[in-house]
């Protein structure tokens, strides 16, 4: 297993306006509810106004608060493959490291890919591989300060970082006929998300 740190100073803002409720690790909830619901308790898009148009949330009344999320996602590879990265034998490189800058890259660019994420300032992006017998998984987890969460940064970068790992592992997992019949990006989800009021 492997695990680094790596600082950023801008990224993307979380996608749906940081519409789902937040847990705060340390009791400190902002009384600014993040839930958007209706009069019947059920929970509304937020990226549409009356008329249906597709609109970026608001928000820029919002208490700056310190927030975390945590995602992860795993490649299901030949146990063969898995064991060339641990051994560092694929042809193209450190597959791991470079997997390790393309998901910090990822974090950072969130707002340029998913079309209503605000741009926020990333504090601080951890990567953390786990090689199994037959998968690879990574678990990213990005800090900000800033008005909106940042679980879609989370998520682009286990998405592209596992991205980066098929890339650079294409040529062991092929079959015969250059298809990959058993590899795949399985799991993304988001494991964490906490905010504390500052």
């Amino acid at each position: 297993m492997t695990d680094e740190r790596a600082d950023a100073d801008t990224g993307g803002g979380d996608a749906d306006g940081d519409a789902d409720a937040d847990v705060d690790a340390n009791a400190d909830i902002d009384a600014n509810a993040d839930a958007d619901t209706n009069a019947d308790g059920d929970a509304e898009l937020t990226h549409t106004d009356d008329s249906g148009e597709v609109d970026m949330v608001d928000v820029g009344d919002k208490p700056d608060t310190a927030r975390r999320a945590v995602a992860r996602g795993r490649i299901e590879l030949r146990p063969g493959t898995v064991e060339a990265v641990r051994d560092s034998e694929i042809g193209k490189g450190d597959v791991l490291a470079t997997a390790r800058v393309g998901a910090v890259q990822a974090v950072k660019h969130t707002w340029e890919t998913i079309p209503l994420c605000h741009q926020i300032p990333i504090t601080n992006v951890d990567t953390d591989f786990t090689l199994q017998e037959s998968a690879i998984e990574l678990t990213v987890a990005v800090e900000t300060t800033g008005k909106t969460g940042c679980e879609m940064e989370a998520l682009e970068g286990v998405t592209t970082g596992l991205n980066v790992v098929w890339d650079m592992v294409k040529s062991a997992e092929k079959d015969a006929d250059g298809q990959y019949p058993g590899t795949g990006i399985e799991g993304v989800e988001v494991v964490e998300k906490t905010k504390r009021v500052i």
